[in-house]
């Protein structure tokens, strides 16, 4: 992948280092894994930024970053993906989670009303809270995957492409036959 343009879309680590939230990783953010741009590092910033971003809980990036520091990854790709789920993709992600969780639980469908008050947290999430973790589960398992499958293709079939350019411009690096 092209790492000018990652680097130009993310920001850099002095920038980072200085959040007031992640002050409290402490000197773990002086690890360069957490910040190399390379084909393992990015790839499982995307698996877990990805895994993590389909789970129904609060503070999502608070915990991409926990877990991108203790899997040694790109912290901040890891924690941008989470953004996935944001305030206008949150609801329609969430009941596709519930209903593919509902399906693989063999529950009938039923009718979805929405007031945004405590009675109807405590009475609404009680009925449905196992069906939108499995299906939240399985949908962040398969994000994560296709997400670091998807990096790691793509970052190989690029550096094959920068190979073979390469070759046809430079005669003598051709290899013997």
């Amino acid at each position: 992948m092209p790492r000018k343009l990652i680097k130009s879309l993310f920001p850099s680590y002095h920038t980072v280092r200085d959040f007031e939230i992640l002050k409290l990783f402490g000197a773990v953010l002086n690890d360069p894994n957490l910040w190399h741009l390379n084909r393992r590092s990015v790839a499982g910033a995307f698996a877990v930024g990805l895994f993590v971003a389909f789970w129904p809980i609060p503070m999502q990036m608070l915990v991409a970053a926990a877990v991108a520091v203790m899997v040694r990854v790109n912290l901040p790709i890891a924690v941008l993906l989470v953004w996935i789920t944001n305030p206008l993709t949150m609801a329609p992600i969430f009941l596709t989670a519930y209903t593919i969780g509902r399906y693989l639980m063999g529950e009938p469908p039923r009718g979805f009303s929405f007031e945004f008050s405590l009675s109807w947290f405590s009475g609404e999430l009680l009925m449905i809270w196992q069906p939108l973790l499995l299906g939240s589960l399985l949908m962040s398992t398969v994000a994560g995957l296709a997400g670091y499958v998807s990096i790691r293709l793509l970052w190989r079939l690029h550096i094959l492409r920068r190979l073979a350019d390469k070759r046809r411009r430079l005669p003598t690096l051709r290899r013997p036959r």
